[in-house]
């Protein structure tokens, strides 16, 4: 390639020239090999291909593919709501670019990142001469370079771009396919891993000995004829393995668990019970789905059929009361029968909740096959920052909240809050730095938690170095002016506004919480700003992980110990304590109204109807009154269905979910997070009962935090480690192999701190 480095010239020298080569005239094909549509399908009839760099992002281009209008054909397209004029691309090795031809045009060929594997785009360069492909294909070359090496390949010499060539891949030897008989197979292909000690599956040489070990050493639990299916993502479906022993088991006088299948020749699988298999329970299809991940982060999806009702029904009892002893390491048999009676009701799946209206729309059945092509949306525009100050040595970002007024949002990287307004394409655009917090005395420090307060006057800062002190940031001025000492023996942990819209308003009064205590912070008090006649201190390690308030100042109280406690006021016992599943709960939300609660773990969101039901208070709220022993609510976990969760090859860590919320507003979606993922769930069909319809979109980097905007349900914040933005909701999608699988994103976002 080194013959055409004259090629680019001045151009490529020029940092300000925003486009470096151009073909104006071609057409897009999106070609799908093997597939049973249109293996080519005319994207653009007509189009230009650009190569031009990302603004204030050094070292990094662009392909950019825009449609190219006949005169007339634009006034055409001015009514529709959305139009599709342009596709981006970053440059980058994934891309696998390559050239080509076709009926003797030349052509650049690149992978669809969004697509199956196996899905390209291709541009014909219509009446493009030798040269001018060769200059084209070199700078996309120099693009793959320098942004790799992060340096400007004219400045090297000697530079060897073969590297970035495209080579088709050396043929491999096709993996044995797994046989679909109606007795188990002895022998499987797939290797797993058991823990607390690996363990392979049976190969086909024989059993193996690990795992034939662990099995002989576990008492049986429950034992029964089961259907085994594995989740083939090149297939996308659950392929049938054969009728298998499935068996719950322990090691004698341990509170350790295993799900495992087996046949006479030997063990199938065997996997230890712990809240990353992501269980998932189907009466309908008599069926409990899983996953598996593997030490190097692999995820595999597993499938239970029972033969009954009966047996599914015995198999789910047992495996509940095995996943909660594997938790807490203490026995079932302790807690009382209305207790269990919650805890099982929690595995119950798509249960419409009350006062809800009856929708036409079916549980999908679970082993119906995915729709692998489904794309209804393209990826919204991404625009980046400008003037974005240099990034700090070694931080990231942590913390992110939204504001309630002026529309900011604030984001904490190490000793800094980035403050970030909104744009009119509902982005976000950088707006200053607050530099170097430090408390009055001088003492510089990194905030682990802050939340708005007083109109978003001011912002109250925890400093994990003072935890008997919150730190009041005038947020004008973009200094901390006040440090609250709210007691000398009682610390900080949680803190929440006095109600749910209180920072819309004046109220100076905050909520506080500590591992075991409730109380009433008011700044306005001079000494200790812990107000004395509303503080509680409950019996016991309680290990308060999250505070939130309704609209009327009514508080739910979570737990690392999964619990959840509803108070009508401060100062009082709770008027409901609902048990603990077992997983610690990380983050707590509730809607304005008190209605519904959301909580957090790594593995799933719990959503609780706080409306009893039934007795003498039916028609009140958990917050006011406990609920009948008979009749306490049913929790509903969200969860990720096993085989998004196999595509994603991700072990699932969710980020605190939050309701959208507004003046008036009622919510009617949930948005979380977990690694590079942002999920959302439409609330209203949470309600009737369908529990996995949810929207992913997947980005370049992990997601610290997101959070609506404030008055809207479709308008997300979201910051990155490494970035910050907005999105809309609608360009969230449906999970697929598309929209999941690692690489999947063609997203243009790249590493610019604030």
């Amino acid at each position: 390639m080194n013959i055409f480095r004259s090629l680019i010239g001045k151009v490529w020298q020029d940092p300000n020239a925003a486009e470096v080569v151009k073909i104006p005239a071609g057409q897009l094909f999106l070609v799908r090999p093997g597939n049973i549509r249109s293996s080519r399908e005319c994207i653009y009839p007509e189009a230009m291909a650009t190569v031009r760099r990302v603004p204030s992002v050094e070292h990094n281009f662009q392909l950019v593919i825009t449609r190219v209008y006949e005169e007339g054909d634009q006034e055409l397209l001015e009514d529709e709501e959305e139009t599709d004029e342009e596709r981006v691309f970053l440059i980058s090795e994934e891309l696998e670019f390559r050239t080509g031809e076709t009926d003797g045009e030349p052509t650049f060929i690149w992978r669809d990142l969004e697509g199956d594997v196996d899905e390209m785009y291709e541009f014909v360069a219509q009446g493009t001469n030798a040269p001018t492909k060769a200059f084209f294909e070199t700078c996309m070359y120099h693009a793959m370079y320098e942004r790799k090496y992060k340096v400007n390949p004219e400045d090297v010499k000697d530079v060897k771009l073969d590297e970035f060539m495209w080579k088709p891949p050396t043929p491999k030897k096709p993996p044995p396919r797994r046989k679909v008989v109606t007795k188990a197979p002895s022998t499987s292909s797939v290797e797993e891993i058991t823990n607390p000690a690996p363990a392979s599956m049976p190969n086909d040489k024989g059993k193996s000995k690990a795992s034939s070990s662990l099995l002989d050493s576990l008492s049986s639990l429950i034992a029964t004829e089961a259907e085994l299916y594995y989740w083939e993502p090149e297939q996308h479906e659950f392929t049938h393995q054969g009728i298998v022993t499935a068996q719950l088991a322990t090691k004698g006088g341990t509170y350790h668990f295993w799900i495992t299948a087996s046949v006479d020749e030997g063990p199938l699988l065997v996997h230890s019970i712990m809240p990353s298999m992501n269980p998932r329970w189907s009466e309908k299809m008599k069926s409990v789905t899983w996953n598996f991940v593997h030490n190097d982060n692999r995820v595999d999806g597993w499938l239970f059929r029972f033969p009954s009702e009966e047996i599914y029904a015995r198999f789910l009892d047992v495996f509940t009361r095995c996943a909660w002893e594997s938790l807490h390491q203490a026995s079932w048999d302790k807690l009382k029968e209305d207790e269990r009676n919650y805890i099982r009701s929690s595995n119950i799946g798509d249960v419409e909740m009350k006062d809800v209206d009856q929708d036409e729309e079916e549980e999908e059945e679970i082993l119906s096959e995915l729709d692998p092509d489904e794309s209804d949306e393209e990826d919204e525009p991404v625009y980046e920052d400008e003037d974005l100050p240099p990034p700090i040595p070694g931080e990231t970002n942590s913390q992110l909240v939204v504001g309630y007024k002026g529309d900011r949002s604030y984001v904490v990287r190490g000793n800094n809050i980035g403050v970030f307004g909104s744009t009119s394409d509902h982005d976000v655009k950088y707006q200053a730095t607050i530099s170097k917090l430090a408390t009055p005395k001088g003492k510089l420090f990194k905030p682990k938690h802050l939340m708005l307060h007083d109109q978003d006057t001011k912002m109250i800062l925890m400093n994990p170095n003072e935890p008997n002190s919150l730190f009041n940031l005038d947020v004008e001025r973009g200094k901390i002016v006040e440090e609250w000492k709210v007691h000398d023996d009682i610390t900080v942990d949680h803190i929440a506004p006095d109600n749910k819209l209180a920072q819309f308003t004046p109220e100076q009064t905050l909520v506080g919480a500590s591992h075991n205590a409730l109380f009433r912070i008011d700044p306005r008090v001079s000494g200790a700003k812990m107000v004395d006649s509303q503080y509680k201190q409950y019996a016991g390690k309680n290990k308060f992980s999250g505070v939130t308030t309704t609209a009327s100042g009514k508080l739910a109280v979570a737990s690392e110990k999964g619990d959840i406690r509803l108070f009508d006021t401060i100062g009082k016992n709770a008027k409901t304590a609902l048990p603990p599943l077992g997983d610690p709960i990380t983050g707590v939300d509730v809607t304005a109204n008190g209605r519904y609660i959301v909580a957090t773990t790594k593995t799933y969101l719990l959503l609780i109807d706080t409306l009893i039901g039934e007795g003498k208070y039916a028609g009140s709220s958990g917050f006011d009154r406990s609920f009948p022993a008979n009749a306490k609510p049913i929790p509903r976990r969200l969860t990720l269905r096993n085989e998004h969760v196999a595509y994603m090859n991700h072990n699932i860590s969710f980020t605190p979910a939050r309701f959208n919320l507004g003046e008036g507003q009622e919510e009617n979606a949930i948005v979380t997070s977990t690694g590079p993922f942002v999920i959302a769930w439409d609330f209203a069909k949470v309600k009737k009962g369908l529990l996995d319809r949810y929207e992913i979109k997947k980005y370049e980097d992990a997601v610290v935090q997101d959070n609506w905007r404030m008055n809207s349900d479709q308008d997300i914040i979201v910051a990155l480690r490494n970035n910050v933005f907005g999105i809309n909701k609608k360009n969230l999608k449906k999970p697929t192999r598309h929209s999941l699988a690692p690489g999947a994103s063609k997203s243009s976002i790249v590493d610019s701190p604030y």
